[in-house]
Order: structure tokens, then C-alpha cells, then sequence
């Protein structure tokens, strides 16, 4: 029979109407299992994002709390430091206007010390029989002795004083240095605190967990806060007493000087009017001396002058001889001119080292007329000064008299007090 229409079926095998409801009731008991599955899972997740989130944000607030606490002690003990820094700062400014007026005191101490010694020279220069150990020369060597005595003691004081100043600055830069470290710690942890998770200046760290080299214990850090404490109150509590101390030696060097003065001055007046010395003159030959040096300086400008053209001429000879280098080919020869600038140049140069010898020689000359005018200037000084030497000290003791204790205001009434006139002359009418 013939068929009408064709039918074609896929070349595959073909299940069973069984097969085909066991394989819907597999997909439906796999659903099923699935679907548990996920139900616990939701279950579970909803239970760990409950219990994160409580023990994130219970460590968070607990983390805050440290942070301000730690803010909080970081803040006592910084100004605990500040007060000891005021206290410092104020100790230093006055030890160091303490140490300051010492070291006046010493240098005001070198005028007297200078006067006393030139006295002692000064006397020395006596001459025959007049030179003589006399009370005056004791006391002057004794008020000596004991002004230098005194200025070594206020410099070792001085020194302490600096030492003690250098100790105080220590520790003052190294509380600084702590507040400065507190003051950056606090503003570190004060940004902390404010940090949330919702910032947007946070992000992942590499390798947050590590540890700094440097870090230190809690303990450590309050025994070093402690031992800076202990520093600082040990270094304060003796500066007052240092500086009373300063105070009270520079009035007793005051009152010791001005004793031992008195007593010298009373010395020297005694020996004033025993004292008679012969002086020679000498300013002809000072005069002459100068004259000399005047001339032979002015010899010494010329020479100087001569040198400076010889040294011209050189430099345009050897300039002349430098350009002839540079003739070209066979013009680079050595004609008449080359041999007369090369003799030129020779010739200039013994003539400058003439010159040369000729002005070490009158400098040389020069200096030993200078040393020899400062010999005779020391010559004539010990002739002057051998009339009356005692007189002149006391003239030069006397800018040290302050107060009631003033020279004279004038040399007459000077005087008469000093040869005790005052009952001869008659009073005025």
C-alpha cells in the first residue's frame, strides 16, 4: 500500500512512559534536598551575621574606649611634663642670669687684677736702695694672691653653673622631646577614635599585624615616664639652693676685695713721700728712632712700588712671547726679537728677585728699628716711672674707688690730704 506522507523520527533511543516518571520523581527529590540545603544555609548565614556583627561592634566600642583612656593618661602625664618644663625653663633663665652675672663679676675682676699687677711691675722698676720689700709691696702681692684666688673661685663656679646648665638642658630636651612624642601619639589616637567603617580614608594594610622594632611594653613605657619624673625633680631640687649660693659668694668677693684694697691704699700712701728717683732722658733718641723708621718706611713704599713695575714688565714680556708661539709654519723661528724678548724676560726676573731681597732686607731692618724703639720705650717707661712710682699707683688704684669711697676732685686737695698740710695753709678770708 502506498503511504501519502513520510515521517522521520530522531536517530536516538526513546524512553519508556516508566523511565520518564522516575526521572520527574529524581529532579523533584533533588529540588526537595536542594532546597533544604539552602534553607540551612540561610539559617546559619542569618545566625553568623548576627553574632559578627555583635562581637564587631562590642570590639569596636571596647577598642574606643581604650583609645580615650589612653588619651586620657597620655593627656595627664603630658601636662604633668609641662609643668616640669616650666619649671625648668624658669630654673634655667635664672641660673643663667646667675651665671651670667658671675662671669661680669669675673670680668670686672680682671680691671683690679690688671691695676694690682702693673703696681707690682710698676714698684718693680725701683732702682739702688729704694728697691726694697715694704709693706706696701706685701699687701700689693697679698690684694694679688687674693683677687686671683677669688676669680678662680667664681670661675670653678661658673663652670658648675655651666655643667649644671648642661645637665638642666638634658633634661629639658628630653621631656620635650616626650611631650612632643605624647602630643603626636594623642593626635594619632584622637584620629583613631574618630575613624569609623564608613570613612573613606580606610583601606586594606600590608601586613597590619606586624610589630615595630622599637615597640616597648606598657611597663616599660610608665618606668621610662616615672624615671623621666624622678630626672627632672632630682635636677630642680638643688638649683635654688646653687643659685643663693652664687649670690652670696659674689658679696663676700666684694667685701674681701674691697677690704684688701683699703689696706694696700693705706700701705702706698705710707711709702708715697719716701720715694725720690732720678730719670734719665731719653726722647732724643725716641724722636730720632721714628724719624728713621719714617724714612726707611718711606724707602720701602718706593722699593715696593719698583717691584710692582718690574712685575708689569714681565707680564707684557712674557705676553709678547706667548703670542709669538702661535706664528705659523716656517714663521715659528728664533729670530733676534724671540732671543731679545727671552732675555728681556730673564734679565726682569733676576732684577725682581734683586728687588724682592732688597725690600725683605729693609722690612727685616725695619722691624729690628721697631723692636729696638719698643726697647727704649720700655727703657724710658722704667726711667719715668722710677720718680715717683708709688704715686702712680696710687693714681691708678684710685679708678677702683666707687661710691664714698671716690677719689678726690682734684689733684691739689689730693695733695695736701697726702702730706698733711691742712693745719699750714691759712684759711681763706
Amino acid at each position: 500500500m502506498a503511504k501519502s506522507v513520510t515521517v522521520y523520527e530522531k536517530p536516538v533511543s526513546h524512553i519508556g512512559l516508566a523511565d520518564w516518571y522516575a526521572k520527574q520523581w529524581e529532579l523533584q527529590q533533588s529540588v526537595g534536598s536542594r532546597t533544604s540545603d539552602a534553607f540551612e544555609l540561610r539559617s546559619s548565614g542569618r545566625i553568623t551575621r548576627s553574632e559578627t556583627r555583635v562581637k564587631t561592634e562590642w570590639n569596636t566600642y571596647m577598642n574606643n574606649v581604650r583609645l580615650a583612656d589612653r588619651i586620657t593618661e597620655l593627656s595627664r602625664w603630658k601636662e604633668l611634663f609641662e609643668h616640669l618644663l616650666e619649671r625648668l625653663l624658669s630654673e634655667i633663665r635664672f641660673l643663667k642670669d646667675e651665671k651670667a652675672d658671675t662671669e661680669k663679676e669675673i670680668d670686672i675682676l680682671n680691671y683690679p687684677l690688671q691695676i694690682t699687677a702693673e703696681c707690682i711691675s710698676m714698684r718693680d722698676c725701683r732702682r739702688g736702695t729704694e728697691l726694697t720689700y715694704d709693706e706696701a709691696d706685701t699687701e700689693l702681692k697679698k690684694e694679688l694672691c687674693v683677687i686671683e684666688n677669688i676669680k678662680a673661685f667664681l670661675t670653678d663656679k661658673v663652670q658648675a653653673a655651666w655643667e649644671k646648665l648642661n645637665c638642666l638642658e638634658e633634661v629639658k630636651f628630653k621631656i620635650s622631646l616626650d611631650i612632643e612624642d605624647k602630643n603626636e601619639t594623642t593626635r594619632i589616637d584622637k584620629e583613631n577614635l574618630e575613624l569609623d567603617r564608613t570613612c573613606a580614608n580606610i583601606s586594606y594594610k600590608p601586613n597590619a599585624l606586624k610589630k615595630s622594632k622599637n615597640e616597648i611594653s606598657y611597663e616599660g613605657w610608665i618606668e621610662n615616664c616615672n624615671n623621666l619624673k624622678i630626672l627632672a625633680d632630682n635636677e630642680l631640687s638643688d638649683v635654688y639652693s646653687f643659685r643663693e649660693g652664687m649670690q652670696v659668694m659674689r658679696e663676700r668677693a666684694r667685701n674681701d676685695i674691697k677690704a684688701q684694697q683699703d689696706v694696700t691704699d693705706f700701705a702706698l700712701r705710707k711709702r708715697i713721700y719716701q720715694t725720690q728717683k732720678a730719670r734719665n732722658e731719653l726722647e732724643w733718641q725716641k724722636l730720632k728712632m721714628h724719624k728713621e723708621m719714617e724714612n726707611l718706611h718711606k724707602e720701602i713704599i718706593r722699593l715696593e712700588g719698583e717691584f710692582l713695575h718690574k712685575t708689569d714688565a714681565i707680564k707684557c714680556a712674557e705676553t709678547r712671547l706667548e703670542n709669538r708661539s702661535y706664528r705659523p709654519g716656517f714663521e715659528l723661528c728664533e729670530d733676534e726679537t724671540q732671543i731679545g724678548l727671552r732675555n728681556e724676560v730673564l734679565q726682569l726676573k733676576k732684577t725682581e728677585n734683586e728687588l724682592a731681597k732688597t725690600i725683605d732686607n729693609a722690612k727685616a731692618t725695619y722691624n729690628g728699628l721697631e723692636s729696638l724703639l719698643l726697647r727704649i720705650d720700655r727703657n724710658l717707661e722704667d726711667k719715668q716711672h722710677s720718680l715717683s712710682t708709688d704715686i702712680m699707683c696710687l693714681d691708678m688704684r684710685s679708678t677702683l674707688k666707687t661710691g664714698d669711697r671716690t677719689r678726690l676732685p682734684n689733684e691739689t686737695d689730693r695733695n695736701i690730704i697726702l702730706t698733711r698740710m691742712e693745719k699750714e695753709i691759712p684759711l681763706e678770708s
